[in-house]
């Protein structure tokens, strides 16, 4: 694992959409009460159940070549297409504009991931942003590693907190109804998933494919996505080294970023929220925004907030082209 490094010399120019005291937001004394504070029990029997099922692929009777083929690709399409690109660099902080069907095609395969929908996660994430390692922090190490890795999903807001904090942090999702449906029927896509895996390596191979087919594509891949997305959490806030002198303690951290996609670049992106790609250094890959770039040439991505080459510094581009209602609005939630 990699050791925390001195902060680099390189400063970030304060910009208007990120965090600061002249950004608009309120001061984190003033979110910091937007707290949930009930067990959510629903949360950690899914989780519960999710990690149970992953052991049965220690079990030898439910492994398959195939299945473990379709967990690789499922991982990558729910997990980097999904979340990283879907839930996080779009929706989230409108690095590119999409069609509106690409819009809830990306929300609806992030829904997959096991994450929750979109709408929570987005809230989530941009409390997150506005607060990184600050009392208010939904996920902050400050609060211990765990927390940060997964035991903060184990609560929840009573039902007027939760108005509020979507309210606040994801108003531009909560009045989209393609965005609230999926919310709604979170669980049932997952349902209809497994059915459709096991059905499918019944087709193929009988009952043992069937079963490997559910175990590894259903289990085994929500689990590995939740802990890929948690280590950006939690390991990408503790060990690295630093890009930029942000105000939270926000690392590079070059297995994450391997697993994760290019987030593990999570000092460069708490630098400049709204840029796509997250490796702002040649060795620093980043697969989502390789992604970006090719829906780009197939001519379902514009408006990319990119950054200027040749020059030491990240800057980023902002394009002038128009943006829909809905990411304009994000544009200006985006920390």
């Amino acid at each position: 694992m990699a050791t925390v490094s001195s902060p680099s010399t390189r400063q970030v120019k304060p910009q208007p959409q990120e965090k600061g005291k002249d950004s608009g937001k309120p001061a984190a004394k003033n979110q910091a009460d937007m707290q949930p504070t009930l067990v959510s029990w629903p949360v950690i029997a899914w989780l519960g159940i999710i990690h149970i099922g992953a052991l049965f692929a220690f079990v030898p009777y439910f492994f398959s070549w195939q299945a473990l083929a379709v967990t690789v690709f499922l991982h990558w399409l729910t997990g980097c297409v999904g979340v990283c690109l879907g839930f996080h660099r779009y929706l989230t902080h409108a690095s590119f504009s999409t069609y509106p069907v690409v819009r809830w095609a990306l929300a609806f395969i992030g829904g997959l991931a096991g994450e929750g929908s979109a709408i929570d996660w987005i809230a989530n994430h941009r409390k997150h942003h506005a607060l990184s390692d600050q009392t208010g922090d939904p996920h902050s190490p400050h609060d211990g590693p765990w927390w940060a890795h997964a035991f903060w999903l184990g609560w929840k807001f009573d039902k007027e907190s939760y108005e509020k904090h979507i309210s606040k942090w994801a108003p531009d999702l909560a009045r989209d109804p393609v965005m609230r449906f999926l919310g709604t029927t979170f669980l049932l896509w997952h349902f209809v998933a497994g059915a459709a895996l096991m059905g499918a390596g019944y087709a193929l191979g009988g009952w043992q494919m069937g079963w490997s087919f559910l175990v590894w594509g259903v289990f085994v891949r929500l689990t590995a996505v939740l802990h890929t997305t948690w280590f950006v959490n939690s390991a990408s806030h503790m060990w690295g080294y630093r890009n930029y002198e942000t105000t939270d303690d926000s690392r590079n951290l070059w297995w994450v970023a391997i697993i994760a996609y290019g987030e593990g670049w999570h000092n460069n992106h708490h630098a400049y929220p709204r840029m796509a790609p997250h490796g702002h250094r040649w060795w620093e890959f980043d697969m989502t925004y390789n992604i970006i770039r090719l829906m780009k040439a197939c001519g379902l991505a514009w408006n990319i907030v990119d950054y200027k080459t040749g020059s030491e510094k990240a800057a980023p581009i902002v394009p002038k082209k128009k943006m829909s209602a809905a990411e304009a609005e994000a544009a200006k939630l985006s920390a």
